[in-house]
């Protein structure tokens, strides 16, 4: 007797398609997550991190800022095992050009292509663990800089990936009074970590 083989994910037809009629949600390690609506102080806090970026990207084209829009992290011949929904995330444009390049199709879609930055806000109903467990998710699928604003602690962590094997991810954490910055990754972007949480 031949076992039936488990396909896990959704074709990407039905991911666009559930995701509009049913609301946001993630698939991690196969499973289909609902995302909960976010408070409040969660959105002024995107909105902080959004307008911030897009303002230094009208005088520094390096890329582009999206919110609150998944992209998929595992795709093959049109079918989803993995997707993500960063608050906010960010394509440095050299990559975000080549994709739209090669996919003429990519306003139909959510975005196939890793972003080079990721942004959590914690909101009340996360779970941290399993926030760190998403940290790591972003960092070995490529995701080059991750930023989590936890705004009951008014800080942020700041996570980069050093090594695959073993895994290994540096951690800085800034509060108020110092400045996050974008680093290598958004060169000369800088916002006070005060500002986030006024």
């Amino acid at each position: 007797m031949v076992t039936p083989v488990l396909q896990v994910g959704m074709s990407l037809d039905d991911f666009i398609r559930l995701y509009d009629k049913e609301g946001p949600f993630e698939i991690i390690n196969g499973e289909r997550i609902p995302l909960m609506p976010n408070v409040v102080g969660h959105n002024e806090i995107v909105k902080i991190i959004v307008f911030a970026l897009h303002s230094f990207f009208a005088n520094s084209p390096l890329g582009d800022v999206a919110f609150e829009t998944p992209f998929v992290l595992s795709y093959v011949s049109s079918w989803v095992t993995g997707s993500l929904v960063p608050d906010v995330m960010y394509y440095a444009a050299e990559r975000l050009a080549a994709y739209k390049d090669a996919n003429p199709d990519w306003k139909k879609q959510p975005y196939i292509l890793v972003p080079d930055l990721a942004v959590e806000v914690v909101s009340p109903n996360d779970n941290l663990g399993e926030l760190d467990e998403k940290v790591d998710l972003y960092l070995t699928s490529g995701v080059r800089l991750v930023w989590v604003i936890n705004p009951d602690k008014e800080n942020v962590s700041i996570y980069t990936l050093i090594s695959t094997r073993p895994f290994t991810k540096q951690q800085t954490t800034l509060k108020v009074g110092d400045t996050l910055s974008g680093g290598e990754i958004i060169p000369g972007f800088e916002i006070t970590v005060a500002r986030l949480f006024e």
